[in-house]
């Protein structure tokens, strides 16, 4: 089993200033901005393993790290009871192989002429074990997405798992992790382009403004208010008719802490 994270010499002071209790989540402000590709079982499952890798060790893509979570760990992390432990573990890690990360490197020039930002999809493991009726799952890393997930120095996104935990929607989850690249300001700003890829929202979404903001923002915001604790307030920015990005500012509802 893997230790247990630790950024908290990683990170800045405002960083820094986190909610005593709970192990810390830490990837790359590009894994971030990623879509992740996963339902909320997996969601939990992997964020769970992902907080307990050592963020500081230098990572070695021939021999990536493995991750071992017991159904006891799950349900006292997120709340639930055994039996919906140990069926959200199975549910989590069944799918787990398939499931890639998604993002966008900028490409480089072709006879002097800019190309299209270059689509980029990564496993999260490279193999996953479930023991039927001994409730634990062994998760192997792949070799590219570690690069994420330790040995960096800056430019990362940190937040405690305890954050999230209560959490039903992985829209909610996601908007947490976009929020908390930025918590030293408390403003955060995504084109509208970067805010689709990262909530995964679909074409019909991506078509209608109106859809990314009853079936995504809106709901995403109410639950991190009721559960977490966040004031939030957003706005569409414009370029004419065409909404071009979304902005938020955010802080800790004071009467919550």
């Amino acid at each position: 089993m893997t230790s247990k994270k630790t950024c908290q010499d990683l990170a800045t002071p405002q960083q820094n200033d986190l909610e005593p209790g709970g192990n810390l989540v830490c990837m790359t402000n590009a894994l971030t901005r990623a879509g992740h590709g996963l339902t909320l079982a997996e969601k939990r499952l992997i964020m769970l393993a992902m907080s307990k890798l050592d963020s500081r060790a230098t990572p070695n893509p021939s021999a990536p790290p493995v991750t071992i979570i017991t159904a006891a760990e799950y349900a006292e992390t997120f709340g639930v009871d055994a039996d919906t432990a140990y069926d959200q573990l199975q549910s989590g890690a069944k799918n787990l192989y398939n499931r890639s990360i998604t993002f966008y490197e900028p490409a480089n020039r072709r006879n002097g002429k800019p190309l299209p930002p270059t689509k980029v999809q990564m496993r999260w493991v490279g193999s996953v074990k479930y023991q039927e009726g001994e409730g634990w799952v062994r998760l192997a890393w792949w070799h590219e997405v570690i690069h994420h997930l330790m040995g960096f120095k800056k430019q990362f996104t940190t937040y405690q798992l305890q954050q999230a935990s209560a959490l039903r929607s992985s829209y909610s989850w996601k908007l947490l992790e976009l929020l908390m690249r930025f918590k030293s300001t408390g403003f955060a700003e995504y084109t509208i382009e970067d805010f689709t890829t990262s909530m995964e929202a679909t074409e019909k979404q991506c078509a209608d403004f109106g859809k990314i903001r009853t079936k995504i923002i809106e709901p995403a915001i109410k639950e991190l208010t009721e559960k977490d604790g966040w004031l939030i307030q957003w706005q569409p920015i414009k370029a004419g008719r065409k909404v071009k990005a979304v902005r938020f500012n955010f802080m800790r509802n004071p009467e919550a802490i």
